[in-house]
């Protein structure tokens, strides 16, 4: 099954200097990684076209994720959140595409953290109308958005996969798909297995992360893999599939507080990324043996 093998940027550093990022650019293609999950949440931080230079140089291919705060919710009700949350994410949409990239992903509909009450109407509403029109933006330039759901502690908006296709029903774009991520699926879902399937029979299944249940080392903790795996198998899933692990060894400024990284769950950022790596080829690949 040709998937394309990224890791999240976070593996490596918490920062996007030229230094930080040719690290992490070149630590993901020695690692055997054919993409780097890079994280604008502030956009005006990163500089696209040495980050396009370095992935050149390497043979690296990109994807972009982020999450919105609470001064950027297009979730909110309030106009000027929302029009300053749109600004957010039209210049990160720019840096991915600057960047040579053609996924956005992660949060883009809401903050990223735990609010007091459900979404509002209105708020559901604003957060569609964004994501509708940063699709049409994003379409000029031949960028698919994956909108990730999250755990009911990290959004409001959508925490399942049938609630993400909901979502993305309203919405009406083409370029609009779901983002599936395990650590949330472990959360949230009843079945792994049919939330793969009622994504890929929506035609909507765009990208996936594999995170371990603890945000660690893949395959220490309570995620069903082999039912994963065999999942994406059956359903034929042919896209970007990234690593994504957070630990108190690498800290970003805003999203390792916005994600409650605690604790250092691994010091070795090379072992850990080359293990997650044929870790999941290997689960890939018992699942075609077996299917």
């Amino acid at each position: 099954m040709p998937v394309t093998h990224g890791v999240h940027a976070l593996v490596w550093t918490g920062g996007w200097s030229p230094e930080e990022a040719r690290r992490a650019i070149a630590s993901s293609a020695e690692a055997g990684y054919d993409l780097i999950e890079i994280a604008p949440i502030d956009p005006t931080g990163f500089d696209a076209d040495m980050t396009a230079r370095l992935l050149q140089e390497h043979g690296l291919a990109v994807s972009a994720s982020l999450g919105l705060s609470e001064d950027t919710d297009v979730s909110s009700e309030d106009p000027e959140v929302v029009a300053r949350g749109r600004q957010r994410l039209s210049q990160a949409l720019d840096v991915l595409r600057d960047s040579g990239g053609t996924v956005l992903c992660g949060v883009l509909y809401s903050k990223l953290g735990k609010y007091a009450g459900p979404a509002s109407e209105r708020g559901r509403a604003n957060s569609q109308e964004t994501i509708a029109w940063l699709a049409d933006k994003a379409a000029a330039s031949g960028i698919t958005l994956a909108l990730e759901f999250c755990n009911r502690y990290e959004t409001n908006i959508m925490n399942t996969t049938q609630e993400t296709l909901d979502f993305i029903s309203v919405v009406d774009r083409p370029n609009v798909m779901a983002h599936l991520d395990t650590y949330h699926m472990n959360i949230e879902e009843h079945s792994f297995t049919e939330a793969v399937r009622a994504a890929a029979a929506a035609g909507r299944l765009g990208y996936v992360h594999v995170g371990e249940s603890h945000r660690g080392a893949l395959g220490t903790g309570s995620i069903p893999w082999p039912e994963f795996f065999s999942a994406l198998t059956e359903v034929g899933y042919d896209g970007i599939m990234t690593f994504e692990s957070f630990s108190s060894e690498v800290v970003h400024r805003t999203l390792s507080n916005d994600l409650a990284i605690w604790r250092n769950l691994w010091t070795d950022s090379k072992a850990l990324a080359r293990d997650a790596l044929a870790f999941t080829r290997s689960g890939l690949e018992a699942a075609a043996r077996q299917g």
